[in-house]
This record gives structure tokens, sequence and C-alpha cells, in this order.
């Protein structure tokens, strides 16, 4: 699933750096941590991948 937003596939990115151990999950934050725990390393490596071009900064709650 494509990420909808920039700041989402960023949570993804440190999320996917996480389940991969290139980073501490201690120091994930916010929705990065959640996602590290909810989801497998390729749901992450989809959205983290996304294109970030013509995405809002911040997905709106509609």
């Amino acid at each position: 699933m494509p990420a909808k937003s920039k700041a989402q596939q960023k949570a993804a990115g440190a999320a996917l750096a996480a389940k991969r151990g290139e980073k501490k999950k201690s120091e994930l934050k916010g929705a990065s941590k959640s996602m590290v725990k909810s989801m497998s390393e390729r749901e992450l490596h989809d959205m983290a991948s996304t294109s970030r071009k013509g995405k809002p900064e911040h997905a709106s709650k509609s």
C-alpha cells in the first residue's frame, strides 16, 4: 500500500530501518513505533519506497 503523505513515507522508512536492525527500536517515535510492530518488512518497504513527488506533507483526516 503506497504512502498517502510525506510524513507517512518517512515514518515507514524509519520503521523499516528498525525492523532490519539498522536503527534501535527505542529511538522510534509516534507512528513509526506502531508501524514496526503491526506491519511486515514487505509492507514497510512498499510504503517507504513510495515517491514523495506530489504528496502533501501530512494527509488530510477526511
